[in-house]
């Protein structure tokens, strides 16, 4: 993977961070704080985002696995939910 697409998948990965965090998941992320790099410190190199990366990832499992709602079969019905919530909202395209 080249240094930019890994920047790009870091930015992903930063803005699912973000909004774990939005939701109080916080505390979850000491591992990759503790790193000082984000996607923005491009200067940084290709070793350091990935690393971060790897990182990063461990962390959202971690804050996944922590959390009550996400197991497998809630995950499966919040689809479903979703899933009936757009439906609706394609009749409504006027």
């Amino acid at each position: 993977m080249h240094k930019d697409e890994l920047i790009q998948l870091h930015t992903l990965m930063a803005q699912i961070k973000k909004h774990f965090e939005h939701m109080g998941m916080g505390s979850s992320f000491n591992g990759y704080d503790s790193l000082s790099i984000s996607p923005l410190h491009v200067h940084r190199s290709k070793a350091e985002h990935k690393h971060a990366i790897f990182v990063l990832g461990n962390d959202i499992a971690s804050a996944l696995s922590q959390d009550d709602i996400s197991g497998m079969g809630r995950t499966s019905a919040r689809m479903q939910e979703f899933a009936i919530r757009a439906s609706g909202r394609l009749g409504n395209t006027n």
